[in-house]
Parts: C-alpha cells; structure tokens; sequence
C-alpha cells in the first residue's frame, strides 16, 4: 500500500461503520483482531470517504435489485480487464464463500455457465468499458428485454463503481492478501 496508516487509528474509524452490510466480510476480520483489508484501511483515512463507501451497501453491493451472483460476476470481469490484483482476489474468495460453483468463478467466457442475464450484463460491462458513449442500441435493446430499467440503472452504476474501486486500488497499490479466505 502506498499509503501509510496507523493501525489505532483505522481500526477507530472502521469501527464506526463495520456494521454497514457492504463489510461483513471486513468486520468479521476485524472481530478476530486483524486490519480491514488495505482498501477499507486507504478509506478509513478519509472517514468521510469511507462513509460514503458504506452508504452504497444496502442500494449497490451486496444490496439492490440485481441478484448477487450477477454482481459477482460483473465485478470480477471488470476488475480482470483492469488489472486489479486486490479486486480480482478478494471477489474469488467472496464468490467461492456465498456459493457461486468454480466452474462459473473461472469460466466468465463460457456462456453455457451464464443465465441469459449474466451474459447480458457481461456483454455490457464490456460495452461500457470499452466506450460508454458507443454502446449500441441493438444491446440496449436486449438489456430492456431482461432488465428493469431500475435494474439498468443498478447495473450500469455497479460498472462505474467497481472501475472507480479498480483504479483506486490500483493506483494506492492496495494489496488483497487472502484475508476473507482464512
């Protein structure tokens, strides 16, 4: 992590918004003693940011309208077209823990693993990665078909969101160390 942190300090902070439902996994680490994971300890420097951080839990991740395997897996493809280490990592060892088989974590391009709205919203994370302002209307179509237009709003945030995430860790250098796999 490029940031230096003191270990007081961020379990002070964390402790005011571990109850938050997008930390479970954080605040059983920190139950046992142990850090948050390097991307909530880079946030707990900016309690405001990591509030922030917390209030999308109930409306984006893991809460919301689209169902988690989904989430899951829009988040890992993503997160593998960045690059980003902390995210790929920590995301298989979330998928293995709520139950998403091995051959669906590791096979995102088999489409015989994918419901029709997984491929859907797979296509479309790469859609929008690859130029958000050039995703076709044929696709846009086909996500109408399957999604609510809630749903398209939840989904095309969560692709925002997590590419934001990939290049906060990126760039902090924010290391995923196997801690929700222990």
């Amino acid at each position: 992590m490029r940031v230096s942190i003191m270990s007081e300090e961020i379990l002070r902070v964390f402790k005011q918004y571990m109850s938050e439902p997008g930390f479970e996994e954080s605040k059983s680490i920190v139950e046992k003693g142990k850090l948050p994971v390097e991307m909530l300890q880079a946030m707990s420097l900016r309690p405001e940011i990591l509030k922030a951080f917390a209030g999308f839990g109930n409306c984006l991740y893991p809460g919301g309208l689209l169902e988690r395997e989904l989430k899951e897996k829009v988040i890992l493809k993503s997160s593998l077209k960045n690059a980003c280490q902390f995210c790929v990592n920590s995301h298989y060892d979330i998928m293995r823990m709520v139950g998403i088989p091995q051959e669906q974590i590791y096979q995102l391009e088999d489409l015989k693993h994918l419901t029709e709205r997984e491929r859907l919203a797979l296509v479309y994370t790469d859609a929008v990665m690859r130029d958000s302002n050039r995703v076709s209307d044929a696709l846009f179509g086909d996500l109408k078909r399957h999604f609510s237009h809630p749903e398209i709003v939840q989904l095309t945030m969560l692709i925002g969101f997590i590419n934001m995430l990939n290049w906060f860790n990126n760039a902090l250098q924010n290391e995923y160390r196997g801690d929700y796999g222990e």
